[in-house]
């Protein structure tokens, strides 16, 4: 008893979790695009980079300080660091130093440095967002494209099951030796080609399931669900003119501001070439000390008499000189003690006066209002483009809202078509010719009727996008 109860528990729960499929929206999607994103991960570094060197860039305007030192030892003869006298033998010598310099004027190139640092700045910021747009524009026609290869399923699915139900009914018909032999393997044949079709739309949703989680960043997921959107306020003409919408394409996108930023900034680079021009003038202080081991001290311990090598001449006889010699004990000096006496400054201002360097100032201004004029150019052709895709995007729109309203029309006349030949050919009126003729325009007016409502959507969400709804 009680290992039925296991048994039973085991398939309830086997039930729970083969029930327990993910369900995936719209915004879910975006998000988890937002956060995985390959692409948009890297743009978003390079928004990193830039205010980074927005930064580095206000670093410029402080003083700079640096500090050296170093330690050796030389051999042979050298200048004693301590006495500047030469020297024949080993010693071990120091030097420490603190340089400090300021800029004071360099032809405003700090200033115009940062205002082109912080245009780079916000053109990063700008094509952050318009990757954000464009990416979800992208996961937005993809998860379309899944909720029509779902939707193609389902038309795909119930119309096997009419088929299949056909096949059914003349296949007892074909066992009591009622009936055409014929209809029945021709019908068999139809269930055939519908089964084909299934595989197909069921292939098509895997590739769109696979392009979706391409754009989100993911593995692929067999096991979720998307959620179906209302479409229903959707079916009515845009109401806006291609006009309209281009007017709020240069207001609304990121892409717009982002190359108006870089055109900025390509005119503060050209200020700051033009900064070569210009003298540079810049405080500087140095602190500098060093230490010998040749260095020593000398304390006086008294004096003895010694002869100086003279004489002197006294009734034609000589004498020698003898005179007081002091004597000394020697020291060495430790090395802080060198250091704090052997401290020096130094401070002045420094002007720098560019008077010629190969033409390099004139050809960098000339390079920079080269890329100025690049950057207008390229807004200039973006707004060109955005206006020409903008105006076939309205056309498609049109032209998809047309065929969706030919294509109801369609649907409802076969499908009242079908239901009178499905009565007469159950009825043994007409021939399975006439029911799977009838029955395929049905289904692929249906189809046809699936595909062209998402079309009309991908349409109206591409305007959208150029609107900067997105």
């Amino acid at each position: 008893m009680k290992t039925k109860y296991i048994l039973l528990l085991s398939l309830f729960l086997v039930m729970v979790m083969g029930y327990s499929q993910e369900t995936y929206t719209l915004d879910k999607c975006l998000q988890m695009a937002f956060e995985n994103n390959f692409d948009l991960k890297g743009i978003k570094l390079r928004q990193e980079s830039s205010k980074v060197n927005l930064q580095q860039s206000w670093g410029n305007i402080m003083p700079s300080l640096n500090g050296n030192y170093n330690i050796g030892i030389n051999n042979g003869r050298s200048i004693d660091p301590f006495t500047n006298d030469y020297i024949n033998q080993k010693l071990t010598f120091s030097n420490a130093g603190l340089n400090i310099s300021a800029p004071i004027f360099n032809g405003f190139r700090l200033k115009n440095s940062i205002k082109q640092n912080w245009f780079n700045l916000k053109a990063s910021e700008m094509e952050v967002e318009e990757a954000k747009q464009n990416l979800t524009v992208r996961v937005t026609l993809a998860y379309l494209q899944v909720l029509n290869a779902q939707d193609a399923i389902e038309l795909n699915k119930t119309r096997l099951e009419v088929t299949q139900q056909q096949v059914d009914r003349l296949q007892v018909l074909y066992d009591e030796g009622r009936g055409n032999p014929a209809d029945f393997t021709d019908m068999k044949g139809q269930l055939a080609n519908d089964q084909i079709a299934m595989i197909t739309s069921e292939n098509n949703l895997k590739e769109a399931t696979l392009n979706l989680f391409q754009l989100l960043g993911l593995e692929p997921d067999t096991q979720v669900a998307f959620e179906s959107m209302d479409t229903l306020e959707a079916f009515r003409l845009y109401p806006y003119s291609d006009e309209e919408i281009y007017t709020e394409a240069l207001q609304n996108l990121a892409t717009f501001k982002a190359q108006e930023y870089r055109q900025d900034a390509a005119k503060s680079a050209v200020s700051v070439a033009k900064a070569d021009y210009t003298p540079e003038i810049s405080l500087f202080g140095q602190l500098g000390t060093n230490y010998s081991s040749a260095a020593q001290t000398f304390t006086e311990t008294g004096s003895t008499v010694v002869e100086t090598g003279s004489f002197v001449n006294i009734g034609g006889q000589e004498y020698p000189v003898f005179a007081n010699q002091s004597q000394y004990d020697a020291a060495d000096i430790n090395y802080w003690d060198q250091f704090d006496n052997n401290l020096s400054t130094s401070y002045g201002v420094s002007v720098a006066i560019p008077l010629f360097n190969g033409f390099r100032a004139k050809n960098n201004v000339r390079l920079r209002k080269i890329e100025l004029e690049e950057s207008k150019v390229e807004l200039e052709s973006t707004k060109f483009e955005y206006k020409q895709s903008i105006q076939i995007a309205y056309a498609d729109m049109e032209a998809a809202f047309n065929r969706f309203q030919a294509l109801q029309e369609q649907v409802g006349a076969y499908e009242e078509s079908f239901r009178v030949n499905e009565i007469r050919f159950n009825n043994g009126v007409s021939n399975v010719v006439e029911y799977i003729i009838s029955k395929n325009n049905m289904d692929s007016a249906r189809l046809n009727l699936s595909m062209a409502k998402y079309e009309y959507l991908l349409r109206t969400k591409v305007l959208d996008y150029y609107r900067g709804l997105f």
